[in-house]
């Protein structure tokens, strides 16, 4: 959905800039629920208050509802279907590709230098080999941005400006 929505609301509807589409998917993936649920309350929210975050929600919802129901009524009669088979297999590898893509899309806006990159590696590595909870490792670099982005207050306060960094 990342990558859908990303070009929905960045690229052709000029809601919001990368940096704050950045930021949506930050709050959105946060919380409790769907991504997309998240971010069309959110953004529902953001440009037309809370009937406006009601409807987009109800809007994302709805149509999944209704097509999960009539799949649910139909697949015990196909389930065993080669055909059926092979179209989840394909979906299944179209899954892969867009996580694919949106990791690429939003990796690239948000790493911004070797410290973000190698933070961002040794995050993946922690979650993914050493099974460490991915709330440790959003914790973890939580309380790291806070402290840097107190150190580089302190050095400009201190009269380092911005070349101190």
């Amino acid at each position: 959905m990342i990558p859908i929505l990303r070009e929905s609301m960045v690229n052709d509807r000029k809601w919001f800039s990368e940096e704050e589409m950045v930021d949506i998917l930050a709050i959105c993936q946060s919380l409790p629920g769907v991504i997309a649920v998240n971010m069309a309350t959110y953004v529902g929210f953001k440009k037309k208050g809370l009937l406006g975050s009601l409807v987009a929600t109800i809007g994302v919802i709805l149509p999944s509802f209704l097509m999960i129901l009539a799949l649910a009524m139909g697949l015990s009669y196909i389930a065993d279907n080669p055909y059926v088979l092979g179209a989840l297999a394909g979906l299944r590898a179209a899954a892969v590709g867009l996580v694919v893509v949106a990791v690429w899309q939003i990796g690239r806006n948000v790493i911004k230098d070797w410290l973000t990159g190698v933070l961002a590696v040794a995050g993946f590595v922690a979650i993914a080999f050493f099974d460490v909870s991915v709330a440790y490792v959003v914790l973890l670099y939580l309380i790291g941005g806070v402290l840097n982005a107190y150190v580089n207050v302190r050095r400009i306060e201190k009269g380092g400006g911005e070349d101190a960094r």
